[in-house]
C-alpha cells in the first residue's frame, strides 16, 4: 500500500470514528433527532424551500423528505407557507419553536466540542476548523452540491 493509500485509509477510519462519536453525542440531552437537526439547519440558512428543493439538497428521495417534514409539521417545528415567488407549490420554513430547539441543540453541541478541544492551542483549533472546512468544501465541489454557510465565526 502506498503512503497516499495509507493516509486515505487512516483518514477514512478517523472519519468513521468521528461519525460514531458525533452520533452518540447527539443523543444525550438533545431535543431533535439527526434528520430534524439537519433539515432545520438548512431551513434556517435558506428559506422557505419546497420539498423538491430539500430532496435535492439532501440527495434524498422526495418521499423520504415528505415523511421527515410531516413529522416536523406534527411537532410544530416547521410550517407550510405560500411560495413567495408566486408559484403554485407550497414551501416549508422553520417555526420559531423549530429554530428555538435547533439553537438549543446547537449550543449543546458546541459545548461538547469545546470540552474536547478546551486544552488545544488557538493554532490547533484554527487548523481543525480550516481543514474541516476545506474537506467539506472539496466534498461539495466533487458532488456539485454546495451547502450554504452563515459566515459566522463564533
Amino acid at each position: 500500500m502506498s503512503e497516499r493509500d495509507e493516509v486515505a485509509a487512516a483518514v477514512e477510519n478517523e472519519l468513521t470514528l468521528l461519525s460514531r462519536y458525533h452520533a452518540h453525542a447527539q443523543r444525550a440531552g438533545f431535543q431533535l433527532d439527526r434528520s430534524a437537526y439537519l433539515l432545520l439547519g438548512r431551513l434556517e440558512l435558506e428559506h422557505p424551500l419546497s420539498l423538491k428543493q430539500l430532496a435535492e439538497a439532501f440527495r434524498l428521495d422526495i418521499s423520504t423528505i415528505n415523511r421527515q417534514i410531516g413529522a416536523l409539521l406534527k411537532r410544530g417545528l416547521v410550517e407550510r407557507v405560500p411560495d413567495p415567488d408566486g408559484g403554485m407549490a407550497r414551501k416549508v420554513e422553520a417555526t420559531a419553536l423549530g429554530l428555538e430547539q435547533l439553537h438549543a441543540d446547537r449550543a449543546l453541541g458546541r459545548k461538547g466540542v469545546e470540552r474536547i478541544i478546551a486544552e488545544w492551542s488557538d493554532h490547533d483549533r484554527g487548523e481543525l476548523r480550516r481543514l474541516l472546512t476545506k474537506f467539506n468544501g472539496e466534498i461539495e465541489k466533487y458532488d456539485g452540491n454546495s451547502w450554504p454557510r452563515t459566515g459566522r465565526t463564533s
